[in-house]
């Protein structure tokens, strides 16, 4: 069965990407913000695409890590004794 299908299997996979954009953000800093510059007049940089989900995950990861660390262990002991 796809992890679309199934809630538990979705949670699992998007916590998964939270964690790993986090750590690849914490060992790379800039590795979601490769090719984009500032354009005359902006202050921040325009994260848009794939790059910008991925930033927008990490950024989840890093503000949100204690709620989500909690997650990956709930979700762990559910998928190791109750699945």
């Amino acid at each position: 069965m796809s992890a679309i299908f199934d809630f538990t299997s979705l949670l699992t996979v998007i916590l998964l990407l939270i964690c790993t954009c986090a750590y690849l953000r914490d060992m790379r800093p800039t590795i979601f913000d490769a090719g984009q510059t500032l354009q005359p007049g902006e202050t921040r940089l325009k994260r848009t695409g794939v790059t910008g989900f991925f930033w927008k995950m990490s950024r989840i990861g890093e503000r949100l890590s204690p709620y989500v660390g909690a997650s990956c262990a709930i979700m762990a002991i559910h998928i190791l004794f109750f699945k």
